[in-house]
Parts: structure tokens; C-alpha cells; sequence
């Protein structure tokens, strides 16, 4: 396992936790709340394929 992998990882963790929070602010819904998370995903996959490049 390569150290990009498991720092995409750690963020993810982290950002899961923040989004958590802002969800209680804002009261977004299970929808806006999948949403959120698949555009995290795919800007993830996209940063840790140009590293890759």
C-alpha cells in the first residue's frame, strides 16, 4: 500500500467527519448528502490518478 493511498484514506476519514457536521448545520438531506460525498469520490479519483501520471 502506497503512502498516497493511505493519506486519500486519512482525508476521507477526515472529511467524512466534517461533512457530518455540516450536515447537522445545514440539514441536508440523505440526497445532498450522497451527492456530496460521490463528487468527494470522484475528485479524489481523479487527484490520485494525475499522481500516478
Amino acid at each position: 500500500m502506497d503512502g498516497g493511498l493511505i493519506l486519500l484514506v486519512f482525508l476521507a476519514l477526515l472529511f467524512a467527519w466534517g461533512l457530518n457536521r455540516v450536515r447537522r448545520a445545514f440539514r441536508l438531506g440523505p440526497v445532498g448528502y450522497a451527492g456530496v460525498v460521490i463528487v468527494f469520490v470522484l475528485v479524489m479519483l481523479m487527484l490520485w490518478g494525475q499522481t500516478k501520471i
